[in-house]
């Protein structure tokens, strides 16, 4: 074995222990294996200057470098932050969306609104409370996201968009503060604004799935969650703090998640009704004619709703395809056989068996 290779095989071991540690919360260690990996790959930088390894051998010290800072600034900081977590895993611009602007949906817009924009509009008329967990599941490109920020304007409400898979970076040992942090900022600009706050929590089975191999960072990032759930009853607080997941994935979460959900809605594909005002809205805005709409819902059966916006773009782009080639100064008006070929070309994005496991489940774990 060349020298070489034995260093670079020194380094990738302290590289594994540091991430290890890191992920355990073990902070000091961590930064030990950190410190020891950049020694080695800075003696690799050093003894083969001329290696094309050397540009990622740079790499990786600069990140172990920039990660030692980070752990050390949590050290004397550990409460503080606030304002990288916000960049990293919150986006606060909402789509501007309302009720009115998505088709179809009604029974998850009515369950949403029994949920949240009639309590907030009038919270005296619910004694018992009201559910301040809500869980959005079904296939994905159904609509979860827009109808969760449509929610947040029908009332004047502040939309914080959580990416869970951010939260659950590969540095674990924060993920659970980065939890923390964003319920607390979600408390206080309640409180400071005198307003309701919607945590929208994307893909949140990232953030409270149950996998087969997992370590106790992980574990640590549930409980802190379930935590602040819990906080949210409390009904000496003042503050107003919702929380809206959404997954694909359901069945990765488990019954004590779940009940935190007290509202459990499927999104679900949509009917015929649903797909037929998809596709005339979306049509709307093409020139057509002879396009039987009522038979192209028909043969769109089992197309989700962005399956259903990528047919009229692709018809349309279709037309404007040939009159560049044809030399045209216009395209000409969709037909029917245009959206007959490229429905043979285009399947739906979820298949019908996935379809029956979100059935399934949705009668096991429904909460309207």
């Amino acid at each position: 074995m060349s020298g070489q290779v034995m260093l670079e095989e020194m380094a990738r071991k302290y590289a594994i222990e540091a991430v290890k540690t890191d992920k355990s919360g073990k902070r000091e260690e961590a930064i030990g294996y950190y410190q020891k990996a950049i020694e080695v790959l800075t003696q690799l930088i050093s003894l083969y200057p001329d290696s094309v390894a050397k540009h990622a051998y740079e790499q990786m010290v600069a990140e172990y470098r920039k990660r030692i800072m980070h752990l050390k600034e949590f050290a004397t900081d550990p409460e503080g932050g606030n304002d990288k977590v916000e960049e990293e895993v919150i986006i606060k611009e909402k789509p501007k969306v309302t009720f009115k602007d998505i088709v179809g949906l009604e029974d998850v817009k009515e369950a949403l609104r029994e949920s949240i924009v009639y309590p907030s509009k009038r919270p005296d008329l619910f004694p018992l409370g009201w559910p301040r967990g809500i869980l959005m599941y079904g296939p994905p490109g159904c609509g979860k996201t827009m109808i969760a920020a449509a929610v947040a304007n029908e009332i004047e409400m502040e939309f914080l968009h959580v990416d869970a898979a951010s939260i659950m970076s590969k540095w674990l040992g924060e993920a659970e503060k980065n939890v923390s942090k964003i319920f607390k900022k979600a408390r206080e600009i309640s409180k400071s604004e005198k307003k309701p706050v919607v945590i929208f929590i994307d893909e949140i089975d990232a953030l409270l799935g149950t996998f087969a191999s997992e370590n106790g960072g992980e574990a640590r990032v549930r409980n802190q969650f379930l935590g602040e759930m819990d906080g949210m009853l409390d009904k000496s607080e003042t503050y107003s703090v919702y929380v809206i997941g959404a997954t694909n994935k359901p069945w990765r979460l488990d019954e004590p998640f779940l009940r935190r959900f007290q509202k459990r809605i499927y999104v679900r594909p949509p009917d015929y009704q649903q797909r037929l005002s998809l596709l005339s809205f979306y049509a709307s805005k093409i020139k057509m004619e002879g396009v039987d709409l009522q038979e192209l819902a028909k043969q769109t059966e089992g197309y989700v709703a962005s399956d259903i916006r990528d047919i009229v773009q692709a018809v349309h782009i279709k037309v404007v395809k040939e009159m560049f080639k044809n030399g045209l100064s216009e395209p000409r008006a969709v037909r029917m056989e245009d959206f007959m070929e490229v429905l043979r070309d285009r399947k739906p994005s979820v298949n019908q068996e996935l379809i029956k496991i979100y059935e399934a489940w949705h009668e096991k774990f429904k909460a309207l």
